[in-house]
């Protein structure tokens, strides 16, 4: 992680989608993994983002072998910049060419915290991340960087154009929970589980039959 620049971002929690587009406009030539902590949410942003012309696409373990194949190969040939995903693709999977990794939550574990901004910062490159953080989360910081032992740096972000983004978002949100409720997504069907617990340690397991991947050894092999 020596050359990894880790930064944080505080927020009132009901500003995180609109701060994550912020982001993601103003570094749009990158790279991006966006994670979050739940299916849904992975599910939700992808719609979301793609609404305001966005290139996103989702990875959960919800989708179908097909369509986690189909994400990762647009996400590592460029056909899109930003991959929204569940602890899914935070160990096990090759995904090289990462150059910012935003954790819209944050994670619970200091552990994937270390995982997940792995996925930047590989084999010498330069890289980022940068993590949401709210009001519930203060503890959760303070822990990850007494394990990780270094203080992160905050992002400065433009209030003013943060504040021009909030209608187009609120609109893109009621959007997409309208076609997440008729069962569409665009990018594979989400199959419905009868427990959410199964679903939810499927997306933390790095396991890669758990992931959903192939069990062979073919497996899927920059800053503002």
């Amino acid at each position: 992680m020596s050359t990894l620049i880790q930064h944080y971002l505080f927020i009132p929690f009901v500003q995180k989608d609109v701060h994550l587009v912020y982001l993601l406009t103003t570094l749009s030539q990158n790279s991006i993994i966006v994670f979050t902590r739940t299916v849904h949410d992975a599910q939700r942003l992808a719609l979301v983002l793609r609404t305001l012309g966005l290139s996103a696409i989702p990875l959960h373990g919800q989708l179908s072998q097909s369509s986690r194949l189909g994400a990762l190969n647009k996400f590592r040939s460029g056909g899109r910049s930003v991959l929204v995903a569940t602890d899914v693709a935070s160990r096990g999977l090759d995904i090289p060419l990462v150059d910012i990794v935003i954790n819209f939550d944050i994670p619970q574990h200091s552990k994937d915290y270390v995982h997940r901004v792995g996925r930047t910062a590989r084999a010498g490159r330069a890289g980022k991340s940068i993590t949401l953080v709210s009001q519930y989360d203060v503890e959760l910081l303070q822990r990850i960087e007494n394990v990780t032992g270094k203080k992160m740096i905050e992002w400065a972000v433009d209030k003013e154009e943060v504040a021009l983004l909030r209608e187009r978002v609120g609109e893109a949100q009621r959007l997409a929970i309208n076609e997440m409720k008729e069962g569409k997504n665009g990018d594979g069907r989400v199959r419905k589980r009868k427990r959410e617990s199964r679903r939810d340690k499927m997306d933390r397991d790095d396991d890669q039959h758990e992931a959903g991947m192939p069990t062979s050894k073919r497996m899927f092999k920059g800053p503002r």
